[in-house]
């Protein structure tokens, strides 16, 4: 699997420490940013990991060039984490199923930037995060799985975040067990988990 970064690489660092534990079924072989160096790198490099910093902002064709990246990498499973992109073609004909990301929300529910506050703002009582098959829209593909959060009357944005965030650092690592796993079906919008 190769996991796709922008910035800090908390839900990295989080895929990388259930990656190592015993009988995880898969392997993170590359992290690459869009941004160029990101502190998200120097996580995979301190866990023995490819770090590949390719500026997408000087690359006009990044989504061809990136998806030979991969493909010659034989990558199985992308994983976005914090990765601030849309995902287009080719990545998306080419890797159909095999995109994943997380975001912190339930979704639908606040789909784009800032949905810790966007949920904060809306006054909801439980908030989340979602892992979610990647489409062409932006956080609207088939949802695996959901990880709620009560939102406490002294919550703020920045605590509601960090209790999401949290969520979210066990919620990716299982759902990129169950994908290797091969227990994902997806049909049609609808992720069914198969048992073991």
């Amino acid at each position: 699997m190769t996991v796709l970064v922008s910035g800090r690489g908390s839900n990295l660092r989080a895929i990388l420490e259930q990656s190592r534990a015993p009988g995880f079924p898969a392997r993170v072989v590359a992290a690459v940013s869009d941004r160029g160096e990101v502190p998200a790198l120097e996580h995979a490099r301190s866990a023995g990991v490819e770090a590949l910093a390719l500026d997408a902002a000087r690359d006009p064709s990044w989504d061809a060039h990136l998806a030979a990246v991969l493909e010659e990498r034989q990558v199985d499973l992308i994983c976005l984490a914090g990765y601030m992109r849309l995902v287009r073609e080719p990545l998306l004909s080419r890797f159909a199923g095999r995109i994943l990301n997380i975001h912190p929300s339930l979704l639908p529910a606040f789909p784009g930037l800032d949905a810790q506050r966007q949920a904060w703002e809306y006054g909801v009582k439980v908030a989340g995060c979602t892992v979610h098959f990647v489409d062409a829209g932006m956080d609207s593909g088939p949802v695996v799985l959901q990880r709620s959060v009560p939102v406490a009357e002294d919550d703020t944005p920045e605590s509601l975040a960090r209790r999401i965030l949290a969520e979210e650092h066990r919620a990716y690592p299982e759902a990129v067990r169950l994908f290797a796993l091969g227990r994902l079906e997806l049909r049609g919008r609808r992720v069914l988990v198969r048992p073991q």
